[in-house]
């Protein structure tokens, strides 16, 4: 089949690098020939994709901003974000994928690990030989996660930690588990791996919403864990957020990838579907919403790419990302709605990718920070109040 050729009202094309283009349209043949083919079978039975995971490690998609001496690509920030939109544009629950295994996962080993937690971890999450899970959001703390009540206590030359996390993507197959736990009352790094002694990761079943990706439960029942596996840079509350922005931005990439999909569906569909006798791209409302679409992608286009441009200088505030996932996923939600009112009844049906994105993008507007959360950052940034409570 011809591969996907893109959304590029106002040529950002010309403002990306050889590279970045190369890294860009071999994720998009990727997902074209692996992930648009069997996405939809796997969001109906509720599964991840685990045949992808190989490939993906293949392309140097894990971790693809580290260095090349633990088996990673040493990507630019805007070929990583291509990377995230072109997966997205797939399934948000791919993407999910590679971002948690990215810049929950190993973004904190590389940042606040030990040089043995480095080299043992690394290359195998690079290679996709082992999968990594973040745990930080809890049953009772999404929003405010410095409420946390998971504990480690000190004991016997190591850790023994006790409580819940959830909503973890990935936590069911993970190998190993970043887990953040108060440890005399402040917040600290873990990497627990899998098979430790009262830790169990259950499987969250019944979703409407990222059907294709594993989400669980974390559950630390007296589980002890030694003294070397303890981040020992991973301190306070601010190193989860770091990690947390890594994955914000992918987010705000993906989104565009997803707005892509259902943009693309939505004008297809509307020039070859006839009523009245003419195409309904030919009336005034439709062409309203295919242009309210183009002109969205088009404006999440160059704020991604400017902030791509920011980080790989070492510029971009966490502020920025949180405008960029807020504006971009809130875009791409509405646009996926839109499309399924172009495409009327057809819109429903797994024919089309509309109403998997619109599912799914439910999730992604509210997982790593909540739209409303994102606004009161900004909010902060602009007038200097906190809001939060």
């Amino acid at each position: 089949m011809p591969h996907f050729h893109g959304v590029d009202y106002f040529n950002t094309d010309s403002l990306l690098s050889e590279d970045e283009r190369m890294v860009r349209d071999t994720v998009r043949e990727f997902v074209d020939d692996n992930v648009i083919p069997v996405i939809e079978k796997h969001y109906r039975e509720g599964t991840f994709p685990m045949s992808l995971v190989g490939k993906m490690a293949e392309l140097g998609l894990f971790g693809s901003t580290l260095p090349a001496k633990y088996g990673c690509a040493e990507m630019n920030n805007v070929a990583y974000g291509l990377v995230m939109q072109e997966l997205e544009r797939g399934d948000s629950g791919v993407r999910s994928f590679a971002s948690v295994q990215s810049g929950l996962v190993m973004y904190p080993i590389f940042t606040f690990g030990t040089e043995e937690q480095k080299d043992r971890w690394l290359p195998k999450l690079a290679k996709g030989e082992a999968i990594g899970c973040f745990g930080l959001t809890e049953p009772d703390y999404g929003s405010n996660p410095g409420g946390m009540v998971t504990r480690a206590e000190k004991k016997n030359g190591g850790y023994v930690l006790n409580g819940a996390k959830m909503w973890i993507t990935n936590g069911t197959i993970a190998d190993l588990a970043v887990v953040w736990a108060k440890l005399e009352g402040e917040i600290r790094g873990f990497l627990v791996e899998k098979g430790a002694k009262g830790f169990a990761a259950p499987e969250m079943k019944g979703k409407h919403s990222l059907r294709a990706s594993v989400t669980s439960e974390l559950v630390f029942q007296d589980c002890w864990i030694p003294e070397a596996n303890r981040m020992p840079k991973a301190e306070g509350l601010k190193a989860p957020l770091m990690c947390l922005s890594q994955a914000r931005y992918g987010i705000a990439w993906g989104a565009i990838g997803s707005a892509m999909a259902t943009y693309d569906a939505a004008l297809t569909y509307a020039k070859s579907r006839i009523q009245f006798d003419k195409p309904i791209a030919a009336f005034q409302l439709t062409q309203e919403k295919l242009v309210h679409m183009v002109n969205e992608i088009t404006k999440g286009q160059l704020l991604c790419l400017h902030l791509g441009r920011l980080k790989d200088q070492g510029k971009a505030k966490f502020t920025q990302i949180s405008l960029a996932k807020r504006n971009n996923v809130f875009h791409a939600l509405e646009i996926a709605r839109m499309a399924r009112e172009i495409l009327g009844a057809n819109g429903i049906l797994d024919e089309y990718p509309v109403m998997r994105h619109s599912a799914n993008l439910e999730s992604v507007k509210t997982y790593e920070g909540t739209h409303e959360m994102h606004t009161l950052i900004v909010g902060e940034d602009i007038t200097g109040i906190a809001a939060f409570q």
